[in-house]
């Protein structure tokens, strides 16, 4: 295992709140808190506190963002802070995805179906690798984090060590790669392939983004171990040491394979009996059959189709222990940050209801057999007790968030950049179409852009139409817009291709736009989650990295909500003030790369249409949606049930996305 030890590459050094909330984190972790928040405003500085919190504290750690798009974000990041370290990208491998789901009514299996991302794929068996081999390892994800993996001890069995010296039949390596799941080829080597010439084998591992390993071996024993280019077969190097890795992370030691087979049969036996029992006859004949087949296929090739459904009969856990996760393959000196707790918390306390609804559907009716419900995500219960020291990171902690660390809340409010919280103006809503005009003018006229937040897609349009009837350039930014053009709305906006962004709840965390000054809250008094002083304080941010950030909420009245984000945002602004007056610093607007300029290789390049933009609304959309699917095709009515279809199959792509 690697002893190499976090180097911080940065030209900056902590300022502001910084120096103060890196300390006080430290002390934290160090005395044994199990929860504590960083609460930082937009633009303090977060990412790079956490940096520093690793650098100090050198313990591998674990940080989970709440979408692939901000988890990419901070992977680029810590990946700049930390050049020399492993720093690994871990979310769901699939550009697309629908999971098995029966409907009972038309007696419908919809199997499995899902296009894997190779470099996604790739990323996440480089996580699992570091995370056994190396100390020095940060690992950004996102919540298919919480879902079930292989068993770490079972990957470890499974690996192949490569050194020279080390006594090995050729037919012996050729066989564990087998069981490793590469394929052999005589043509050009792809990642999870090997190719035999001779005494000679070269092997492309299924974790290595360019090289590719040489295996020269003489009288059963390796020779030699080398580094070389996949398609030249150039040298590049030599081994010392190195462990082959699994092509999957379901990994099938052969020892455990006769065991496990016996327990997979004996369960089937008495699910079926019961099914029996219960005048099912098309149920058990079903499932006998399913299962049979599988392990027929586990027998001769060590996996089958649908392999993670019988992972627990290849680890040694009992089935009634939380499933294998990758926080099991977490060093247990290991750190957790929680990046935008406020929604990422949310998010994992949704997922194992959502999960098992839907295989208590495939159990009841034949399809998988009860221990299938074990390949299943975390409950948040579970998530309690096995996550290690976690620090909440937020502008806006919530409730939890807040209970859990108690009077370990250290806020983040100076701005290295010196960057004032913006001022907030209250507009009456009578003709604020017309002012609201006005002040975009007067924004754009300096070169500045305007984020513009409602509350429906339908005023998002009408105001749109509205802006460029008048000769402004605007562009809309909701739900119906394609995930793979999202990004590209925004870069256009911040390359001056057009001056005002129009959105609903999209435009709230993780939205850097520097190029923004203004950001205008139309039926800012509405009550409700969009208009809740938490969001209200988030849209207010996005403007807070322009040093002539400004924010008018259009309104007839005050409400509480919008009281407590502005008294919040005064409060900071006249500390913030009080401090660069101190220290004699004058803002500056904050200036950061596009995403254009950045290796877009993580970013989600998925053209699944994004219908709800919180994960208990999307549950719900597919509720409603399978319900819909049910009646018309009960009722045989043709009409629109390819458009459900479609509609439903997009709703499982937007669940894996989120």
């Amino acid at each position: 295992m690697s002893t190499g030890k976090f180097i911080l590459h940065s030209g900056y050094i902590p300022s502001g709140d910084q120096p103060e909330a890196i300390a006080r984190l430290i002390a934290g972790v160090e005395a044994g808190a199990t929860h504590q928040t960083l609460q930082g405003i937009t633009g303090s500085g977060k990412t790079f506190t956490m940096a520093n919190v690793i650098h100090r504290l050198q313990r591998p750690t674990l940080i989970l963002a709440p979408n692939k798009t901000l988890t990419a974000q901070l992977y680029l990041e810590m990946k700049q802070f930390f050049p020399e370290n492993a720093v690994e990208y871990f979310v769901s491998y699939y550009d697309f995805f629908q999971p098995e789901v029966y409907i009972p009514g038309s007696d419908r299996f919809i199997p499995k179906d899902s296009a894997i991302n190779d470099h996604l794929e790739r990323l996440r068996l480089s996580t699992t690798k570091a995370l056994i081999e190396r100390q020095d390892v940060i690992v950004v994800a996102s919540v298919s984090s919480i879902y079930g993996l292989g068993d770490p001890d079972a990957y470890r069995e499974i690996q192949i060590p490569v050194y020279p010296g080390r006594q090995l039949a050729q037919r012996e390596l050729i066989h564990q790669l087998a069981r490793l799941q590469y394929a052999r080829t005589d043509k050009t080597l792809g990642r999870a392939m090997f190719r035999v010439r001779g005494d000679v084998i070269d092997i492309f591992p299924a974790d290595s983004e360019h090289q590719a390993i040489r295996v020269e071996l003489f009288d059963d024993v390796i020779e030699s171990a080398k580094w070389i280019d996949p398609v030249s077969g150039k040298i590049t190097g030599d081994i010392e040491h190195y462990l082959i890795s699994p092509k999957t992370l379901f990994v099938t030691p052969t020892a455990k394979i006769p065991s496990a087979t016996k327990s997979i049969l004996t369960d089937m036996e008495k699910r079926v009996a019961e099914l029996n029992k219960a005048n099912r006859l098309i149920e058990a004949e079903r499932l006998y059959e399913r299962v049979n087949n599988d392990v027929e296929m586990i027998r001769e090739l060590g996996y089958c189709s649908g392999m993670e459904n019988y992972s627990c009969y290849f680890s040694d856990r009992n089935p009634e222990l939380p499933p294998t996760t990758l926080l099991d393959y977490l060093p247990k000196n290991g750190l957790l940050f929680v990046d935008e707790s406020h929604v990422m918390v949310p998010q994992i306390s949704a997922m194992y209801s959502g999960d098992q609804s839907r295989k208590d559907t495939l159990i009841d009716f034949g399809f998988r057999l009860p221990s299938s419900k074990n390949n299943r995500p975390l409950s948040f219960a579970e998530f309690e007790k096995i996550k290690p020291q976690t620090v909440f990171v937020s502008a806006t902690p919530g409730k939890y968030e807040l209970q859990k660390s108690k009077k370990n809340v250290v806020q983040q409010i100076i701005r290295p950049t010196g960057l004032l919280d913006p001022e907030i103006e209250v507009r009456s809503k009578h003709q604020c179409v017309e002012n609201l005009l006005e002040e975009i003018r007067h924004c754009v006229n300096r070169n500045n852009r305007v984020l513009v937040t409602v509350l429906t897609k339908k005023t998002a349009e009408e105001l749109n139409d509205f802006l460029t009837e008048n000769g402004i350039l605007s562009r809309y930014l909701h739900s119906d817009i394609k995930t793979d053009e999202r990004q590209e709305i925004i870069n256009g906006l911040r390359a001056g291709e057009f001056d005002v962004l129009i959105g609903i709840s999209l435009l709230r965390e993780g939205l850097d736009i520097p190029e923004a000054s203004l950001v205008a809250i139309l039926d800012a008094d509405h009550a409700g989650f969009l208009r809740s002083s938490h969001a209200l304080i988030q849209m207010i941010g996005r403007v807070a990295r322009n040093v002539e950030g400004k924010a008018v909420l259009y309104a007839n009245r005050i409400t509480p909500a919008m009281k407590q984000a502005m008294d919040e945002t005064h409060n900071r602004r006249e500390r913030q003030i009080a401090y660069n007056l101190e220290h004699q610093i004058k803002p500056v607007t904050s200036v950061r790369k596009r995403s254009t300029e950045q290796d877009e290789s993580v970013y989600p390049a998925t053209h699944t249409e994004a219908f709800c933009s919180t994960l208990s609304e999307l549950c719900e959309r597919i509720t409603v949606k399978e319900k819909q699917l049910l009646a018309i095709e009960n009722s045989g009515e043709e009409k629109d049930i390819e458009k459900l279809r479609t509609e439903l199959s997009d709703l499982y792509r937007q669940f894996i996305f989120m």
